[in-house]
């Protein structure tokens, strides 16, 4: 079980806490507003399946229960979604799936001090992995500014679910301890 905590953000309650069964209408409205991150990582818009997928999708070789899922409210209003895996791909790493916030949070801190806020709370793990849809320079960008190395190279996302048929490759970006943040 996570616990539900505030991150200090001046002027703005912003709460982090596990995603319930009442988040799926929210859910759905930010990914709608995602839809620049939606059409970069599949080419397509979202679709009510992706809140359901969610819960199920994992990267190759992880555990169910090693999975995280979290929501970012600002003022009362989810504005952002962390899915990771603990102890992926080695003990003691953290395999971030997704970390999107919605277009009207973006670009003021507040993605770099979630960022900071789950790496403290996961006891600053060794090893951090996460990817980024190939080209799409806001989130290479972000994983840079965080200390993130990425691969030049770009492949396959490596979940263990079935690719959409617009889906494009992902760099996979590795942050180890001492090296950002």
């Amino acid at each position: 079980m996570v616990e539900t905590w505030m991150l200090e953000v001046p002027g703005e309650r912003v709460l982090v806490r596990e995603l319930a069964p009442a988040d799926e209408a929210p859910l759905l409205r930010l990914f709608e507003e995602c839809e620049d991150w939606f059409l970069a990582a599949t080419g397509l818009p979202s679709a009510p399946g992706d809140v359901q997928s969610l819960y199920y999708g994992l990267p190759a070789g992880a555990h169910p229960a090693d999975k995280v899922l979290l929501v970012l409210e600002r003022d009362g209003v989810v504005a952002g979604v962390v899915d990771a895996v603990r102890d992926h791909p080695e003990p003691g790493a953290v395999a971030v799936g997704l970390f999107l916030l919605a277009p009207w949070c973006r670009g003021r801190g507040l993605g770099h001090r979630l960022a900071r806020s789950l790496l403290e709370r996961a006891g600053d793990p060794p090893l951090v992995t996460a990817t980024v849809p190939a080209g799409w320079r806001p989130g290479e960008r972000f994983l840079e500014r965080l200390g993130f190395g990425l691969d030049p190279e770009s492949g396959p996302s490596g979940a263990d679910r079935g690719s959409g048929p617009r889906e494009g490759a992902v760099r996979r970006a590795v942050l180890r301890r001492g090296g950002g943040l």
